[in-house]
């Protein structure tokens, strides 16, 4: 197993999501400006799998795409070297291109792979890949910005 460059409370100290909503378990790369890849451990316990569906669990597709925000939040937060705070978050804004190829099911490991594409007017725009065993599961271009409350 891979020691985590940013482990489950770097990660909580980090994002602004709680449980159940974290969907980041740990970070293995980290680039500021340019690369992440974290890791998302996808168990039968999570709490959507019960009613998503009974007999044939699979993760839903827009909590893939937002294991990959988050992801995209913590190689931002990184980049500008600030955290979220009581008058700060990091919003998701927009998604693009989006794709699934494969479904995520309970034992998969989820490999966040994101790349910053460019910033520009607080903008933030990446090329975001989510993978199972080396194979492309989602894939999207995803745009976040951090706005003051």
């Amino acid at each position: 197993m891979t020691t985590p460059l940013i482990d489950i409370k770097g990660i909580l100290e980090q994002l602004p999501h709680r449980y159940p909503f974290v969907l980041v378990d740990r970070v293995l790369e980290l680039e500021p400006n340019k690369r992440i890849l974290a890791q998302k451990n996808v168990s039968y316990n999570e709490p959507f799998f019960p009613g998503h569906f009974p007999i044939h669990p699979v993760m839903p597709g827009v909590l893939i795409m937002e294991a990959l925000a988050q992801a995209a939040g913590l190689l931002s937060f990184n980049s500008m070297e600030t955290k979220p705070g009581e008058n700060f978050v990091y919003y998701f804004v927009g998604i693009d291109n989006c794709r699934f190829k494969r479904p995520v099911v309970p034992g998969d490991v989820l490999m966040l792979d994101v790349q910053v594409e460019r910033v520009s007017r607080g903008i933030w725009k990446y090329s975001a890949k989510a993978l199972v065993d080396g194979n492309v599961a989602a894939q999207a271009d995803l745009m976040c910005t951090a706005r003051e409350v």
